[in-house]
């Protein structure tokens, strides 16, 4: 009997159209939908996969940065990933995501860059290690996702401390952000799933000013900090995430994010910077 297909998986269904050029074929997902256009963690997670399809593949994903241009609308969708470099242990990639424009021609709406690497053995160790918090079955679901946004309850999440404002008053406050975080249809944990998650937290500028402000991301760099046996690890258990405004300047403002296993282990780190409207 067939496995169900995660809906995580649905909405990153590719189908390699031209195998000399790296072209896949797609279609965004309404699953995802966020307000103007699909969640930008989804966005990040399809670039990815594209890479991750690709037969020419060195190694596991170390770097992703994704530049949003312009929102992707409903439909159909083609996405481009060309490996531009090859070396003994990485791999450089450049990829985009087009859709037709009004005039009927493709127009790129997303840009991103990605390395690869065959990893080896070495020596390993951290400086930033799992902040103390209650163990997520002690901590409350949060479930009051905004109206219209598909993608908010396909996680679950339970913040320890900094969610949304409940009362947007304007009173300033730490940008910071403690939260457990999984699907919400469990699924095991994968590099498409990380480079989602690291694109989870809503903007700073919100919890900063108190103030819902239009907002969102520009740019997001997310490192992987682990291979495949640390994601086995991890399965379908929690993830903390930890998220953190650093400057707010002339509408734009940087946030960097963590995310560790629940065991400990750290597995991504990302920043991006955002856009803010007064």
């Amino acid at each position: 009997m067939n496995k169900e297909v995660h809906i995580f998986d649905q909405a990153l269904a590719l189908e390699h159209s031209d195998t000399q050029s790296g072209l896949f074929a797609g279609t965004a997902s309404a699953d995802y939908w966020n307000m103007v256009g699909p969640f930008g963690g989804t966005t990040a997670a399809l670039m990815l996969r594209a890479v991750l399809q690709h037969p020419d593949l060195l190694g596991t994903p170390i770097a992703l940065t994704v530049n949003y241009a312009s929102a992707i609308g409903p439909g159909a969708l083609e996405v481009l990933a060309i490996p531009v470099r090859t070396n003994r242990s990485t791999q450089h990639w450049r990829m985009e995501i087009r859709q037709p424009g009004e005039d009927g021609r493709m127009q790129v709406n997303t840009t991103a860059t990605a390395v690869t690497a065959a990893r080896r053995d070495t020596w390993s160790g951290h400086d930033l290690p799992m902040p103390a918090v209650p163990r997520p079955a002690d901590v409350a679901r949060f479930d009051m996702g905004p109206k219209g946004v598909a993608w908010f309850n396909k996680y679950e999440m339970r913040p320890v401390r900094g969610p949304i404002p409940s009362r947007w008053e304007g009173e300033e406050s730490p940008s910071e952000t403690l939260l457990w975080l999984r699907d919400a249809q469990p699924r095991a944990l994968d590099f498409c799933a990380l480079a989602a998650m690291s694109d989870l937290f809503y903007p700073r500028v919100w919890l900063r000013r108190a103030k819902h402000v239009p907002a969102g991301t520009v740019s997001i760099t997310t490192y992987f900090h682990a291979g495949e046996a640390e994601l086995a690890e991890a399965g379908t258990g929690y993830l903390l995430g930890r998220a953190q405004g650093q400057q707010f300047f002339n509408g734009f403002f940087d946030q960097a994010a963590q995310l560790w296993s629940e065991g400990g282990r750290l597995l991504a780190t990302s920043s991006q910077i955002v856009y803010f409207k007064e």
